[in-house]
């Protein structure tokens, strides 16, 4: 499908997006966040010791970033940015379907020791599932960018909730709907549908879309990519659940905007990544993100939105000792 966006309002209205999504901006957070949250309330940097956790990390599981930034998502989507996807027990946000294939507690777990170990009782879960966020998208070729503090958890979690959550293979309209009722326009969605750059999914994600056409792929699919995928990835009768990545092979967990280029080319992974470039209302936003350099500053505007949805602080929650219960 074609976008409806005639070519020569296609630069205004793109500079006319940008514009109101960088304006706001300033606005985004909560006036309870604070940028230096934790100056002078640690004998330690609280930044720099999760820095230094997340570059360990990915110096041997460089899909961290993938992990961190699905995990940021379905936290902040789901009752806010509280960790309560940390939470376990049964009816959790953990035991979700939408939440398999989800990892990264146990680094969460770490970062969570370490400053446990410089000021006891200090820094939130939530907090740090942003703070490594940023620090594993800086780290993996994306823009350096500051972020707000000062998130407390929250005390419940309900594995219900999860249907805020976009299935992946949501129709474009519907996302639309979905990301409206969290305050986000579409071109805000689309910016944050860009994480998929570093994304990874499973065959048994994409196996609709592979062999669910009469027994062929997803028509709107490149023949040669759903060729690659059915032949080496996911192919029929495996009963190994593979990984796949969202993005060029040549460019996987690497932050970059060569996702969009992947949808052009109507190599998207997902329904939803396709369908991002299909539908008429959002074609010309991933043109414009494929051919321009304002993904990164888009991007950051939008998951600084994303971490300020629905947070707790001041007195409400808690500061959680283990990120797994509440305390």
């Amino acid at each position: 499908m074609h976008s409806a966006v005639p070519s020569s309002r296609f630069p205004v209205l793109a500079v006319a997006a940008v514009v109101v999504v960088l304006a706001s901006s300033a606005g985004c957070c909560r006036a309870q966040l604070a940028n230096n949250f934790y100056a002078g309330k640690c004998n330690a940097s609280v930044e720099i010791i999760i820095q230094k956790a997340v570059r360990a990390r990915l110096a041997w599981d460089n899909k961290m970033v993938a992990g961190l930034l699905h995990m940021i998502f379905h936290d902040c989507f789901v009752q806010g940015c509280d960790a309560s996807i940390l939470l376990d027990g049964p009816g959790t946000e953990k035991t979700a379907v939408q939440n398999t294939g989800m990892f990264g507690y146990d680094f969460i777990d770490d970062i969570k020791s370490d400053l446990e170990a410089a000021c006891p009782g200090v820094v939130s879960c939530a907090d740090i599932i942003v703070a490594a966020t940023r620090d594993a998208i800086a780290m993996s070729g994306g823009p350096s960018y500051g972020v707000q503090l000062g998130r407390r958890d929250g005390m419940s979690s309900a594995a219900w909730m999860c249907s805020d959550l976009p299935p992946p293979h949501v129709d474009i309209p519907t996302a639309t709907g979905m990301f409206a009722k969290k305050g986000f326009t579409s071109f805000e969605m689309a910016a944050l549908m860009g994480a998929h750059t570093v994304g990874v999914t499973h065959c048994s994600v994409m196996n609709d879309r592979l062999y669910g056409y009469n027994g062929t792929a997803d028509p709107s699919m490149d023949p040669s990519y759903a060729w690659v995928l059915q032949t080496y990835a996911c192919p029929k009768g495996q009963t190994y659940d593979n990984i796949v990545y969202l993005d060029d092979p040549n460019s996987i967990l690497t932050f970059d905007k060569s996702y969009y280029s992947q949808i052009i080319k109507h190599r998207g992974a997902l329904g939803v990544d396709q369908g991002l470039g299909d539908d008429s209302s959002t074609g010309w936003m991933v043109r414009f993100f494929a051919n321009t350099d304002n993904f990164f500053p888009v991007f950051v505007q939008a998951i600084n939105k994303l971490a300020a949805v629905g947070v707790l602080t001041g007195t409400d929650g808690q500061i959680r000792t283990n990120c797994r219960a509440t305390n």
